[in-house]
């Protein structure tokens, strides 16, 4: 019983971050991505370049936004399967109904145009702004909602699908090439090289969003320290830096002997006080240490 209340608990949480997530996603496309044609790539990017070809009086961009969100999301049930499309369902929807929600907010006669950037007295700058705030909420919302366990779908649905049918092909590259013909695109169609520069800035300002709060640092450090005197740093360790270890035995690829190993993990403030142990106890050792993404556990984040 308490198991399933747990389940249900994180359920909501999750359905929470995906909404909240796809939310700011909508709130940066909305008020600062499309009023300044900013192509930088995804939904938003297809719908800037197609809006300035066929005309906006025809199709508005946030209407060709809700088309081809939901597009793409039956291209994905059918091809990627019910799973997929589940992560995705919520932010479709949400998604495809605030972002015209708050472009109506962006216009000149809504709440005095107090969110009408494009009429600033500095419309020198307001593009810039645009580009940094836009990309830092889109960057915000799919972060918030990749924690979540959720999906933005959008061009990530195209490159799964070729994925699929191609094997070969990495996920990776294939989304760098549909971002990056989406720009280019935007560069040929919109024909302001500023405005496409900085949608290029805007794309790069969500990546390193995405990457600071998704992937994250967690100020923490794991070190693999090689050393024939590891008894004298591992007392050294426990007593100045109340840090625990773990000895591992392993041996040399080329000489096959056989070494102890200590592997730790420590704090940012501690790298420069375990620099020192490791010095005195034997300026030979062999140590390596790298960043850690993630530590949970005693003495660390739950």
């Amino acid at each position: 019983m308490k198991s399933k209340k747990t389940d249900a608990i994180v359920a909501l949480k999750n359905i929470g971050a995906i909404a909240a997530g796809t939310v700011l996603l909508s709130l940066g496309t909305a008020l600062f991505i499309i009023p300044f044609n900013l192509v930088a790539g995804g939904v938003s990017g297809i719908a800037i370049v197609l809006s300035e070809i066929v005309g906006s009086e025809m199709f508005s961009k946030e209407l060709l936004i809700t088309l081809i969100t939901w597009l793409l999301f039956f291209v994905g049930f059918f091809t990627l399967g019910k799973s997929f499309s589940a992560k995705t369902l919520i932010s479709t929807v949400i998604y495809t109904v605030f972002v015209p929600f708050f472009s109506h907010f962006a216009s000149s006669g809504a709440m005095g145009g107090l969110f009408d950037i494009t009429s600033s007295s500095h419309s020198h700058i307001s593009v810039m702004v645009a580009a940094l705030f836009g990309g830092a909420l889109v960057g915000m919302g799919c972060a918030i909602t990749f924690h979540g366990g959720g999906s933005t779908g959008g061009v990530d649905i195209i490159a799964f699908t070729i994925c699929k049918f191609f094997k070969k092909l990495r996920h990776s590259y294939v989304m760098f090439f549909i971002d990056s013909l989406i720009i280019i695109s935007g560069v040929i169609v919109v024909s302001d090289l500023v405005v496409s520069l900085l949608g290029i800035m805007t794309a790069f300002v969500s990546a390193l969003v995405i990457d600071k709060l998704f992937l994250g640092e967690s100020g923490a450090f794991i070190a693999q320290i090689v050393s024939d005197n590891y008894e004298e740093i591992n007392s050294m360790i426990i007593e100045k830096l109340e840090r625990t270890t773990t000895i591992a035995t392993i041996e040399g690829g080329y000489s096959r002997k056989r070494k102890k190993m200590l592997i730790l993990s420590f704090a940012t403030r501690e790298y420069a006080e375990l620099m020192n142990i490791i010095r005195q106890a034997d300026e030979k050792a062999f140590v390596t240490i790298h960043r850690a993404h993630e530590i949970n556990g005693e003495g660390w984040s739950k």
